[in-house]
């Protein structure tokens, strides 16, 4: 057993947490409770700086660096974590990426990878540290969307991703409830972070349109207040209060009319697809 294993406290892992959401986090985790951070990304030089900040205020903070879109790099990163610690109080699955593509526009492997990364990875790593979430009566917090409850143009593979993301979790918590670990489900909105500016074309590359919004964008800071608050309350899912939840429950009960109005709201993303088709097909814009 490490170091870290044998020492006293709780311990709180957090993936994406180089940025963000992900940082905004650990941050108000760091604000109110005294714990041992595991901090993973695919970004080593950042990580390291903000284990750093954690060490200043007196708090232990390890880095741990991997690709999630990477079944074996899971796989590794659950023997580190599982050697590095005997208890996981938190597991909070913030990593993900998305893409700004039609579907039809959008390869194989940006779906896989969208995939891998929203939704196999915290799988992998809830099943994976199990046994230590059991030990501390530990909680699951995964970072999902409101795109997991209805369709966005544009964004199918985050959809659906964010969907199994969803119904996984929410069969999970049932499984392991007498078992003493806890879900949390979060289903944000629109957030201010990297995801966006780094989301996927449907080549792989960067999207280069600007992303489409309704409603208000939260800072990550605002959002990881109310997602800690959650926690602490023992909530079970935590939804917006704003225009994206109208819109699951206008979804649920007049699905035709909802269509329309997101067809209205992100026209945008068929009118840069429909660009990109004909310039595949060297026919000229009209």
């Amino acid at each position: 057993m490490s170091a870290a294993a044998a020492g006293t406290g709780k311990v709180f892992i957090v993936t994406g947490a180089a940025g963000g959401l992900g940082w905004a986090t650990v941050e108000a985790l760091a604000a109110r409770e005294q714990a041992r951070f595991a901090l993973i990304d695919i970004d080593r030089d950042a990580l390291e700086e903000r284990a750093e900040s954690l060490r200043q205020r007196g708090l232990e903070a390890q880095v741990f660096v991997a690709d999630l879109s990477d079944e074996e790099a899971v796989a590794a990163l659950v023997g580190e974590l599982r050697q590095a610690f005997d208890r996981v109080d938190l597991l909070v699955n913030n990593a993900g990426i998305t893409h700004r593509s039609l579907s039809t526009l959008t390869s194989n492997r940006v779906i896989r990878r969208v995939m891998a990364v929203d939704y196999h990875a915290p799988v992998e790593l809830a099943q994976g540290l199990l046994e230590p979430l059991r030990r501390a009566g530990g909680c699951v917090a995964n970072i999902s969307s409101m795109a997991g409850w209805m369709p966005v143009l544009g964004r199918a593979g985050y959809c659906a991703a964010k969907s199994a993301l969803h119904q996984y979790f929410e069969t999970f918590r049932e499984e392991v409830r007498e078992e003493g670990i806890r879900v949390l489900m979060v289903y944000p909105s629109f957030v201010a972070t990297n995801i966006e500016h780094n989301a996927l074309s449907g080549d792989g590359g960067r999207a280069k349109h600007k992303q489409s919004t309704i409603g208000q964008v939260r800072t990550p800071e605002w959002m990881a207040e109310r997602i800690v608050d959650a926690l602490e309350s023992g909530k079970e899912r935590l939804f917006p209060r704003d225009k994206s939840l109208l819109g699951a429950y206008l979804y649920k009960l007049a699905p035709r009319l909802f269509l329309r109005q997101m067809v209205k709201n992100f026209r945008v993303e068929l009118e840069v697809g429909r660009a990109e088709r004909e310039a595949r097909s060297g026919a000229q814009p009209s």
